[in-house]
């Protein structure tokens, strides 16, 4: 039986953008294994047979020690199960996961770059001294790796142009897909417009950007109600703290509905769904809003651009374009017509790109795909 590790961040991501290619992966004939950070999910992914590694893995920082913990732990998961197969997601469980199968000879590294981060976009001497030390970590870590799974063309650029990845190993993979069954196209609501980011509350989402368009737009219009879904991620230094969130709220700027357990019903709740992002992989709450049928505003940064049609399924505005964003939110509840033509577009286009049978099905490939050639080459 051949054996799988996924390496990830943290159990709540893979449960949302991962869980059915594990799950399909079982139904193969693999073991599957995953290392991550664990919240509260350990025993929801052990009851599908999944075996559960927990990483003592910081999100919101480098601390050396806790860092070096980590890295130990990984190592010690890896040489203990010796995998046929290491699928690494998110930036931290690439960059390590990475270089300790390379050091113990896993057979084949498959890497999804699921967005840069941050550190792509942030300025300043001190980011850019980071930048330099994180690329050369890439450069070390994809070295040799099988295959390099893109979301978006932007970080494929990035990555080739610092000679850490090659034609040979890259492969694209548009999200990581969607039940289509569990999304259902509804009518808008009746009434006042609803305008929605669905996110975790976050800086780099856009989220006082959406705050300040709110406040545009409630100057020209006061009926139309702004709503953010999700909370804050506290362990992120780029967290939006509550006390901002209920100060919004408190002056009548935006309405917080918290998380959603169900965010096709949530959307259904929207009229336009806008995701003001710097910068994503591909942001799955765009694709969630497109297999829903809702017009979508997003910027025009590598992950948002790839997750929607321009003017076909929804509108793209400069990143951290307040006035534009707010002039992009009253051109769609002004024009029904531009808006459920947009709507309309997105469902076909969640249909034609985002369907999870197909991500799934790329995914096995690729495994078989690997360890068919290992074993060729063995």
């Amino acid at each position: 039986m051949k054996k799988l590790l996924f390496v990830v961040n943290v159990d709540w991501f893979f449960i949302s953008h991962r869980l059915p290619i594990a799950l399909s992966a079982m139904n193969q004939g693999y073991e599957v294994h995953l290392a991550c950070g664990v919240t509260n999910k350990k025993n929801f992914l052990e009851s599908y047979g999944i075996t559960v590694h927990q990483l003592s893995l910081s999100r919101s920082g480098v601390g050396f020690y806790n860092e070096l913990k980590t890295v130990n732990q990984l190592y010690r998961v890896i040489k203990s199960i010796k995998p046929d197969i290491i699928h690494s997601v998110t930036i931290k469980p690439v960059l390590y996961g990475n270089v300790i199968a390379r050091l113990l000879r896993v057979p084949v590294r498959i890497t999804s770059i699921s967005g840069l981060g941050y550190v792509f976009i942030a300025v300043g001497i001190k980011a850019k001294l980071f930048r330099v030390l994180i690329s050369s970590l890439y450069k070390v870590a994809l070295n040799g790796a099988s295959a390099v799974i893109f979301q978006n063309s932007s970080d494929r650029d990035i990555l080739k142009k610092l000679g850490a990845v090659n034609a040979n190993q890259e492969v694209f993979i548009r999200g990581s897909g969607i039940d289509l069954g569990l999304y259902s196209v509804s009518e808008e609501p009746k009434g006042m417009p609803v305008v929605m980011l669905v996110a975790r509350l976050l800086v780099d989402k856009g989220v006082n950007e959406f705050a300040a368009a709110a406040r545009i737009v409630k100057l020209t219009r006061n009926d139309v109600r702004m709503v953010l879904v999700g909370d804050a991620d506290l362990e992120n230094p780029k967290s939006i703290s509550p006390e901002q969130i209920n100060e919004w709220v408190s002056i009548g700027l935006i309405e917080h509905w918290g998380y959603s357990h169900n965010v096709p019903e949530t959307i259904s709740k929207s009229n336009i769904m806008v995701l003001p992002s710097y910068r994503e992989g591909l942001p799955k709450s765009l694709i969630e809003a497109a297999a829903c049928g809702r017009a979508v505003i997003t910027t025009n940064v590598p992950g948002c651009r790839d997750a929607i049609e321009p003017n076909e399924t929804g509108l793209l505005v400069p990143v951290k374009s307040v006035e534009l964003l707010a002039e992009a939110v009253l051109k769609l509840i002004d024009d029904d017509a531009l808006r459920l033509k947009f709507a309309s577009n997105g469902r076909k286009l969640a249909e034609s790109a985002f369907n999870i049978q197909d991500v799934i099905k790329k995914h096995i490939d690729i495994y078989e795909q690997y360890c068919y050639k290992n074993q060729k080459g063995n």
